[in-house]
């Protein structure tokens, strides 16, 4: 468990073990989020960036007026999970 202690100026200086396991760097910004019971959870912020190459896309490359003809269907009513 590491600890960190809050200065006069209400900053602290994070601990280098958990920098290193969340592969914080100097400049990386970080998020703290706010759990059920009051308590933070702190997290590297991410980007969308970080999504980058996360899924692997078998099928034929499809056109972007062949996207929007397939959402304009779903949006009708008129797609079906054969087409």
């Amino acid at each position: 468990m590491a600890f960190a202690a809050v200065n006069s100026e209400g900053q602290i200086t994070i601990p280098a073990e958990v920098l290193k396991k969340l592969s914080v760097k100097p400049g990386d910004q970080v998020k703290f989020i706010e759990g059920e019971h009051g308590e933070y959870i702190f997290r590297k912020a991410g980007s969308i960036m970080d999504l980058k190459g996360c899924v692997h896309w078998t099928g034929k490359p499809v056109t972007i007026e062949e996207m929007n003809e397939t959402i304009s269907k779903g949006w009708a009513g008129l797609l079906t999970f054969e087409d």
